[in-house]
């Protein structure tokens, strides 16, 4: 189990290519990637997307690249000899003209605009690629790593509150029975009370008992929960990405806990029911972070 936020860092330095990874993931519903790269990395966009994938299956993705060369530059000089022809042949006329004896040098020559080109070498795209996905896999790997910790400790409150949630539970379900007892008791001393000296119908009594019972029981309601519960503890402790089965399953337990409440009249249900509503509530926001 995972949590979808952590972070990652690298930086690779081969063959004269510099390159330095940032990677940082939060919560998301999707696995959306935000890649931020220099233009000429462009070509490598859907390889790097494509990489991700492989590691991530949920969370908004920053990626943020960085790329430099190292060592010898890679610039490359070229003379654009037309130009240098022009320029002498217009020195030569400037000589004719004025007369002056003063020679134009090769230096001078090499000042003069647009007669030197510095263009930078071509790049060796499959170099700089090797480099880059090396970069990129020691960065998702970190990341990974920091998101199975995160993952773990999230895993342990959440085990940690579905038990609390068992508690509340069997005190509900150790409460129902007393709840038709004491309807029971409550029922008939009202109804002596309003008769007086006439004789209780005991079918009657007992109809109307059963109707209350058969209208306030839970059981079905706590059978769900004890196997919501269950299934809960199985994803906890799986090792594969389920974080919207366990929120499936977080919906169902909220439903059946306001089923509970709306069934009974009783303080003690009522108040355990608000303990597990608060703690589902918890549950809730902890599993929006689970890939």
């Amino acid at each position: 189990m995972k949590s979808m936020t952590g972070f990652g860092r690298s930086e690779i330095i081969k063959n004269n290519h510099k390159v330095s990874i940032e990677i940082k993931t939060v919560n998301n519903r999707f696995l959306d990637i935000n890649p931020r790269m220099p233009r000429t990395l462009l070509y490598l966009e859907e390889s790097v997307r494509s990489e991700i994938k492989n590691k991530l299956t949920r969370g908004r993705v920053d990626l943020y690249i960085n790329y430099d060369t190292v060592g010898e530059s890679k610039k490359t000089l070229s003379v654009d000899t037309g130009l240098v022809k022009a320029y002498l042949g217009a020195a030569k006329q400037i000589k004719e003209v004025s007369g002056l004896e003063d020679e134009i040098s090769v230096f001078s020559l090499m000042k003069m605009p647009d007669v030197i080109k510095y263009e930078d070498a071509p790049i060796d795209e499959d170099e700089i690629k090797e480099v880059l996905m090396e970069a990129l896999g020691a960065a998702l790997n970190e990341l990974v790593e920091a998101r199975e910790v995160e993952g773990k400790r999230m895993v342990q409150d959440l085990l940690m509150r579905i038990e609390l949630l068992r508690g509340i539970l069997a005190k509900i379900e150790e409460r129902e029975p007393l709840v038709v007892e004491e309807y029971k008791a409550k029922l008939r001393d009202r109804l002596e009370t309003l008769l007086k000296d006439t004789d209780l119908d005991e079918n009657r009594f007992n109809t109307e008992v059963l109707y209350f019972a058969d209208r306030a029981s839970i059981t079905e309601e706590i059978v769900r929960l004890k196997s919501h519960f269950d299934q809960c503890e199985l994803i906890l402790k799986s090792d594969t990405a389920q974080g919207r089965n366990l929120d499936f399953l977080i919906q169902e337990m909220n439903r059946e806990f306001n089923t509970i409440g709306s069934k009974s009249s009783d303080v003690t249900i009522t108040n355990g029911v608000l303990a597990a509503k608060g703690e589902v509530e918890k549950i809730r926001e902890q599993i929006q972070n689970i890939e």
